[in-house]
């Protein structure tokens, strides 16, 4: 699919470095890109009495007051 896009020149400049590197056309550089941007999940920017929370990994356990108790008297 054919279409016009507005670029800024850096922006140009490294689709067509990068489209060298890879023998690749600029259009195939920048479908890729765009792409991959699209399937990244935006980050969810979530606060607390606005503070940032920040987000816990698969399987994380809460910190507890047991747990800051123990690692402060290891120390």
């Amino acid at each position: 699919m054919r279409t016009t896009l507005a670029l800024d020149d850096d922006v140009l400049a490294a689709a067509r470095s990068l489209a060298a590197r890879q023998h690749k056309s600029v259009g195939e550089v920048i479908s890729a890109l765009a792409r991959q941007s699209l399937r990244r999940e935006a980050p969810i920017s979530a606060t607390r009495n606005g503070v940032p929370l920040l987000q816990v990994g698969a399987g994380a356990k809460p910190v507890t007051l047991e747990l800051v108790n123990q690692l402060r008297d290891e120390s």
